[in-house]
Formats: C-alpha cells, structure tokens, sequence
C-alpha cells in the first residue's frame, strides 16, 4: 500500500508548485498509474514520494515514511529514467553491486537477468544495450530486493510495441502476486490495457481518481480503423460527406465526424460507424484492406523473443483463448502475443483455471512450461477489472527472498567493494600514478642528490605532492562522485542510516586502496632504483617508522579528503580540487604560521601525558606519541588535518540539511 498525502513541491520563483496538495493511494494486488499530458507533475510526484525533491506531504509505503525503512532496496523497487549506472560496468556486476547493497544473495543477479531475458547478456555492459535491453535491466534492478511496490516513471517511454506488451505483461503478473506498482503514462490506451486504477493529474492537480472501466469510459472514444492504399482519399471523401449531411440536418448522418491519419495507408474515423464507411468506400469504388471497430490501440501480434538471442522453446499447442476465472466474471478476450520466463508467465497466468462449459481450454499445469514461452496477452475489457488469484510456481518460489534483519554494517562494505571492483577506473587510475611515479623516481636516482625518501616517493621538489598522494586522492573522489553521476542508490537516499554506513564503507575503502598503492609504489621505485643504478641508489632510511607513518598518513589523508569532498560537492572534479587545494593553498598558510617564533613547545607532552593517566602505558607508546606529533606538527599533516576537519564538518552540515528538508 502507497499512500501519498498532501504532495507539494517546493516553489519555483513566480511558478507554481510542480505538484500542489496531491493525496492519492496505490493499493496492493492492483496497477496505479499517474496519468496526464507533458509538465503535469507526475515525475515531481513521484520524486517527491522517494524524498528526491524537496518539498511537503508525505509518502507512507505500507504505512512507513521512507527514512523509517530499515532497507528501502526490500521494500521499493525503483526505476527513473535511463537505468543508473557505470556504462563500462557490466549488467551483471551493477546488480550483484546493487544486490551488496540490498543485503541478497549475489547469485540473486542472476536469477533476475534470466526472469528479464537478459541472461545471454551478463557479460555486457550497461552502455552498449539498447533502449529495450536497458530496461529490461532496469526492471531486473527493481526486482532484485523482491520488493513489495514498483515505482516506474515511465517505463515504456522509447519501447518498441513488443517491448512495451513484455513489460505490461511482467507489471501485471506482479500486481497479480499481490505487489503495489505505481507508474507514470501519457498515453490514454496504454493506461486501459495496463491499469486497474487511474490518478489523472494536470498543472500539478489531481483532476480525477478513478477505476480503469470508468477512466475508458469518460476518456476513450470508439471509432473506425481503416487501413487502405487510398486512405487520403477515402478521408476526404467522408468528411465532405459528414459535412454535408451535417448542413443538411439529416436525422439519420446529421453529425460530423473526425478522421485522424495514423499512417500512410491506416486512418481512424470517430464519429461513425463500420457500416457507414464501409457504404462510402463502395460507392465510391476504393479498396479497403481492413474495417474494425476500435477503442484505442491494439498491441503488436507478432511473438516478443528474448531479449539475449537465446532460443525459445513454444508451446506445442497454444491455445485460441486464454480463460481467466474468478468468483464473478470471466474474461475471454486474447489480443497480442509475448515472451517471457517461467516466473513470469506464472506471475500472469497463475490462476485457478479449469475447463469452461464453451470448450475452450485454459492454462492448467504451469510445470509443463519451459523456459521461455509464448503465450497470449490477456487484454481485459474496459468494462471488466483485472482479477488474479496469486499462486507461485516452483520457479517463482525460488526467487523469493526470505526476509532479512535491518541491514549490517557489513552491507555497505560489500557494496563499496563491489562497487570499486567492478569499474576499471580505480584500476586505470592506480597503474597511470604507478608509472608516473615510477618515471620521476628514476629521473631522481639517476641524478643522484636526491634522498632516498624522495626516490622511493617519485616526490621531486618542486611537486608540492607526490603523484601516489593526487592518484588516492583520485580514488577518494570517485567513490563518491560516481554516485551522483551515476546515482545506483538514488531512491534510498531517505535512508541517513544506509547514507552514513556508505560513508563509513567509502572511507574505509579508500584508505585500504591508498595504502595498497602508496605499498605498491614504494615496492617498484625502490627496486626500479636498485635494478637499474645500483644497491646506492635507494639506500636504507635511518628513520623508518617516521617516514612509514607519515607516508601513510600522507595517502589516507588524501583519500579520504577527496571522498569528504565529493560527498559535499556531489562532483569527482570538486574533489580531486580539494585535494589539491591542500598543497597550494591550505599548506602555505600552514608553514606561515609554523614559521612564527612560538613562545611555547609540545615538548615533553610525551611525558606529561604518562604521568596524568590513570593506567600506566608501555614506553613504547612514548615514542609513537612523538612521532604523531612530529608528523602534525609538520605543514603538510598540518594542511591535511585542517582540511580534514573542515571537510567532515562541511559534511555534516549537508547531511543535517537535508534531513531538515
């Protein structure tokens, strides 16, 4: 169960509010669709619903507001737009990415590539798939938490006929399992084959709230197909015709028509009747291909494959007329044909179905389907609701997932993990630094009066920052500045427990990445050095210890300022600008304030701070208390701690405001 109430988006300027007060319900077991023309608000609405726009009212999901969902992956399946996501990723490794974050199993990924048809194409990535394939993975995206509701805007918009019957037939065989699906349509005929309830919206209003049988009958108009070679002709022919009778004040035809060219050979006529056209073209000598009495389209007959080019395996004997039956009504209209997997075919067809007194045969043993079948679409009459009795297969058993506890703190770690090992960026972004490093550190031993912890470094002096240090702090504006290009996790942002623990997850990470590469880097200049100009050239360092702490501190503290930074900024390039914002600018002010003679020292706090604990602390802790200072105190920790401090609470500050809003 939705229930939105009192939606209002926040003012634009002199405009008004995108969405104004809209309270509406999206009940379970039924097909809710947002309807109205271009700029109506429906996407506002439902941004507004998923706390993506700012705004007032509220949005109960089985009467919780979204921020007190424990995992909103669980509870809410969401696809806006294109599907959100790396373009170099595969589609395999962004769901098991997604399903670390929703708390799945990752073999989850792929059991909803196969429900989707997308099976044959695990392995290729989100940017080479078509407009059809893409949202296909979209679906499969919602789908991954077996979440109770859908939330699709638009999810036809750019489908190919086919592609738009599969979809409407994946919808209504999960509103048939007892799931909530709220979708976005323009499209009036589309909303009477797909819909069991319609909110009209316009100017951000909520104009009507209706069942499909009465929104068919006050919004849909019957009318004529004609498909002919001379469909002009004939066009202009019956609107002269219905002209004159109507100057004329005939009883009988004394009412004008309207004729609509779909295309070239193919007109639909309202107004009138089969057999007033069909009277017109004979006795004005035009062929005529087809004569039909419509309201509104008709899908696609022709069968929807996989979407991965597997074979499908048909149904020996498909039946003429697919039966559904309930305690009340019976429905026996079969219009277009579609593809789909064993779950989803047991999702639409799952019902209580026996052989009726006429003789036609309905669907009785789901088991005997196989993989991939073709099987009518059940288009319902306008005047008929749509009516499921839900009953799973083995198959769609099978993909439910069992409910789990409120995520862990394991579950954005997972995710993060995934999330960096499956984009070959960090990967591209470690070896470029590795080189670059590595030239400059055999450019320092070949010239030979630089340190050795310069050489080891590739830290020239006249580079304010070591290449290892801008390369991690690199990787610290990705993990953030990715998800807001590509933002995978939008709809839970909500969630500020699940935002936090992604926070946690990121800084984690990235400092582990920039550990392995400062590591790495050390590792390859120093035996670069060695290899190529002698064991003097990378001599052993007197103070290791120091040099080891600070050269971590170093990358870390970088790191994790360029994930602070994109995390406000909501922008890779503003991050690695604050990374570099460190050396040029925070690290002079730094040095101008050591440089000033002080009239007190830290010196001896070692000491002091040993003699005021209450438990007495090995000596060794003594020395790495000095070091620590040591390395503060210097102006590069000293820029690096600054604008870390400055960083976290920037960050906070963002997270308070929009938990405000």
């Amino acid at each position: 169960m939705i229930q939105a109430i009192g939606l209002t988006s926040a003012p634009r300027g002199d405009l008004p509010p995108a969405v104004d007060d809209l309270t509406f319900e999206a009940r379970p077991g039924n097909v809710t669709v947002l309807h109205g023309p271009a700029a109506a608000g429906k996407t506002t609405a439902l941004r507004l619903m998923l706390q993506l726009e700012t705004g007032r009212g509220v949005a109960l999901f089985r009467g919780r507001p979204l921020h007190r969902v424990p995992n909103p992956a669980r509870e809410i399946g969401v696809l806006l737009g294109d599907v959100p996501g790396h373009p170099s990723r595969t589609a395999r490794g962004h769901l098991r990415m997604l399903s670390a974050a929703a708390g799945v199993p990752a073999d989850r990924a792929d059991d909803v590539l196969d429900l989707v048809g997308l099976s044959g194409l695990a392995d290729k990535q989100i940017g080479d798939l078509s407009r059809g394939m893409d949202r296909r993975l979209g679906m499969a995206a919602a789908l991954l938490g077996d979440p109770h509701t859908l939330v699709l805007d638009e999810p036809t918009e750019g489908l190919a006929p086919r592609e738009a019957a599969w979809l409407h037939g994946l919808l209504r065989g999960y509103a048939a399992q007892g799931g909530a699906v709220l979708i976005t349509s323009r499209n009036s005929r589309e909303v009477t084959r797909i819909a069991d309830h319609v909110v009209t919206l316009h100017d951000g209003r909520l104009t009507a709230d209706q069942e499909v049988a009465d929104f068919a009958r006050t919004r849909m108009r019957p009318r004529v197909a004609v498909c002919s070679p001379h469909a002009d002709r004939l066009a202009a022919l019956l609107i002269d015709e219905s002209q004159r009778a109507h100057h004329a004040s005939d009883p009988a035809i004394g009412r004008a028509i309207e004729v609509v060219r779909e295309s070239g050979s193919r007109i639909a006529v309202y107004g009138s009747s089969c057999a007033a056209v069909g009277e017109a073209a004979f006795r004005h000598h035009i062929l005529v291909h087809q004569l039909t009495d419509e309201v509104g389209d008709t899908a696609s007959a022709a069968p929807l494959h996989r979407a991965d080019g597997r074979p499908a395996s048909a149904v020996a004997a498909a039946p003429e007329a697919v039966v559904v039956t309930s305690s009340e009504e019976t429905v026996t209209h079969v219009d277009a044909h579609i593809d789909m997997t064993t779950s989803t075919i047991s999702d639409i067809a799952s019902h209580s179905t026996s052989r009726t007194p006429g003789g036609t045969a309905a669907v009785s043993d789901r088991d005997a389907l196989s993989d991939t079948l073709t099987l009518p679409v059940i288009e319902m009459s306008t005047s008929v609701p749509h009516q499921a009795l839900p009953v799973r297969s083995p198959l769609a058993e099978r993909l439910v997932i069992p409910r789990l506890p409120a995520p862990g703190p394991a579950w954005p770690l997972r995710y993060e993990l995934r999330r960096a090992l499956s984009d070959g960026t960090g990967l591209l972004v470690a070896v470029v630094t590795l080189l670059v490093s590595l030239v400059l550190a055999l450019l320092l031993a070949r010239h030979g009066a630089a340190p050795t912890s310069r050489v080891v470094t590739g830290w020239p002096r006249q580079l304010p920052f070591p290449p290892a240090a801008l390369g991690a702090g690199l990787l610290g504006s990705l993990a953030f500045g990715q998800e807001f290009r590509y933002p995978a996790l939008a709809h839970e942002r909500g969630a500020v427990p699940r935002r936090l623990g992604l926070l946690v997850a990121k800084l984690i990470v990235s400092a582990v990445a920039a550990l392995a590469l400062g590591a790495a880097v050390l590792a390859a200049d120093e035996a670069s050095s060695r290899l190529l100009f002698g064991p003097d050239a990378a001599n052993a360092l007197s103070d290791w210890p120091v040099f080891s702490l600070g050269w971590a501190g170093l990358l870390v503290g970088c790191a994790w300022a360029g994930v602070l930074a994109a995390g406000v900024f909501r922008s890779t390039a503003m991050g690695l600008a604050a990374v570099l914002a460190v050396p040029v600018v925070v690290m002079p002010l730094v040095q101008q304030v050591l440089a000033e003679p002080a009239a007190r020292s830290l010196s001896g706090l070692p000491g002091r701070l040993r003699s005021s604990a209450l438990i007495q602390w090995p000596s060794g802790i003594d020395q790495g208390v000095s070091v620590v200072l040591r390395l503060a105190t210097q102006p590069v920790g000293g820029a690096l701690t600054l604008s870390l401090a400055a960083l976290v609470c920037a960050y906070v500050l963002t997270v308070l405001r929009h938990r405000a809003h």
